[in-house]
């Protein structure tokens, strides 16, 4: 893994499950990881239940706007994580593909989405501890 690796979350619409994904990245490891999220039929805006979730845990993805998936976007990643949807990426040597299995949030209220954000934010955790732990003091 190089010294700062690079994340692509990917799921369909790039509305819920990825854009709260990315968001507890950036949030939790700051800038030691490079964050990306893409979709492959990406959607009008961000799933408003999506947002008002992030928004309970002082993370605002209001702002944010589902992206396309690209070759490009998974060739510059490290670690690509689609989010249990079914979706495929362009494979590449020396890439790691994770799938998280995950409910979908569209179509959700917010108490729906909750689970799935906390859930989320576990496997980010996992993630961190191992592609970007702490530097120790």
């Amino acid at each position: 893994m190089p010294e700062k690796p690079s994340v692509l979350f990917v799921c369909v619409h790039n509305a819920g499950r990825s854009q709260m994904a990315a968001a507890w990245l950036t949030h939790l490891a700051g800038d030691r990881v490079e964050v990306r999220s893409a979709g492959s039929d990406p959607g009008h805006a961000v799933n408003p239940a999506a947002v008002a979730a992030m928004a309970e845990v002082g993370i605002d993805i209001s702002t944010e706007t589902p992206k396309i998936l690209t070759v490009d976007a998974v060739k510059e990643a490290d670690v690509c994580i689609t989010m249990g949807c079914g979706d495929t990426c362009p494979v590449f040597p020396g890439k790691r593909y994770l799938d998280w299995t995950l409910d979908d949030p569209a179509g959700q209220g917010v108490e729906a989405v909750r689970p799935i954000r906390d859930e989320i934010k576990a496997l980010v955790e996992g993630l961190i501890r191992e592609i970007a732990p702490e530097p120790a003091a």
